[in-house]
């Protein structure tokens, strides 16, 4: 099989052996990978897959299943996507059958290789550890990002009022459209997202240069979750204020969360999530499919912060 590999910071498609499939997994022929920031950090060296994981990039994919182990609940031919540690970008992929979901009725397989990441993250992040309830008020960094326009949706879904942080004007309205109350962009005035404060939840991917003004915008008994380091990993913190305000800072990764914690996600995200895509109050946000001959091409644009939704690498448009 070939598979997409990082080396020096340099991407190469490689041919390497098929992973044996063990009892409970099942095996999927590849037919799209979603490409997330996680992949630019294991690109550049910063971010190795966790022990037991695929070299290969790719932390989440779309095909058909090809092979079923003992104990998997799932038929040959299904179409389906998954939850990964690694190796979404190769020709087939071996996964716990409890990290797969089957592919929304109308949706194409791009499509759907762009949902379990960002709807597992933002919805790991905003309803399990913030443990958002109706009503509460949500400010989400980035948010026109994959994360950001899944987490949008949810919060819409849910009854929870939200505004957001983003780069330019038009990615602004992107997320105004999805449904964020509004919102500042960061290349003018990030203080005036005091007009739209205090906020219950925030759901930050920046970390330090936005610590400060995060503790100073959260409302008492808040919640911070920290989801990235774009900004940076160090921060100076008026520890007063927190105390005050009883605020709760939590660090969260998912990629690294162990197998039980990833099927219970899972199942979570079937029950709670899923079957709002059936009633459209979910929509993937898909800005482009890349075939697999430009995977140089699709990790540039992510790299560029231009990004609107979700860039998808297609390895094999035969399958439908």
């Amino acid at each position: 099989m070939k598979a997409l590999q990082g080396v020096k910071g340099q991407l190469h498609w490689q041919e390497q052996p098929g992973e044996p499939l063990a009892a409970g997994q099942v095996r999927i022929k590849v037919a799209a990978a979603g490409l997330n920031r996680a992949d630019l950090l294991q690109l550049a060296g910063h971010y190795p897959p966790p022990p037991g994981a695929p070299e290969a990039l790719g932390l989440e994919c779309s095909g058909i299943i090809s092979e079923v182990g003992a104990g998997a609940n799932w038929q040959v031919g299904e179409r389906v996507c998954a939850l990964l540690a690694g190796g979404g970008m190769a020709s087939e992929v071996v996964v716990d059958a409890q990290h797969v979901l089957p592919v929304p009725e109308g949706l194409s397989l791009a499509e759907a290789a762009a949902l379990p990441e960002v709807y597992a993250t933002a919805w790991l992040n905003l309803y399990r550890l913030a443990a958002l309830r109706p009503g509460e008020k949500v400010l989400l960094h980035a948010g026109a990002s994959g994360v950001g326009s899944a987490a949008i949706q949810l919060c819409k879904a849910f009854g929870n009022p939200c505004w957001v942080s983003v780069g330019s004007a038009e990615r602004l309205q992107h997320c105004q459209k999805l449904g964020a109350r509004g919102g500042v962009l960061r290349s003018e005035n990030l203080q005036d997202l005091r007009d739209f404060a205090p906020f219950d939840v925030i759901l930050d991917p920046v970390g330090g240069a936005y610590a400060a003004l995060n503790l100073q915008l959260l409302a008492l008994d808040g919640r911070w979750v920290n989801i990235g380091l774009m900004g940076g990993r160090e921060a100076q913190l008026d520890m007063a204020l927190l105390l005050g305000k009883r605020i709760q800072l939590t660090g969260s990764t998912l990629r690294n969360r162990d197998e039980a914690f990833k099927a219970e996600l899972m199942s979570e995200l079937a029950r709670e999530v899923w079957p709002l895509f059936a009633r459209g109050q979910l929509t993937p946000q898909l800005e482009q499919v890349y075939p697999a001959t430009e995977a140089e091409a699709a990790f540039a644009k992510l790299a560029s912060n231009q990004v609107a939704g979700k860039l998808v690498l297609c390895l094999d448009d035969s399958l439908s």
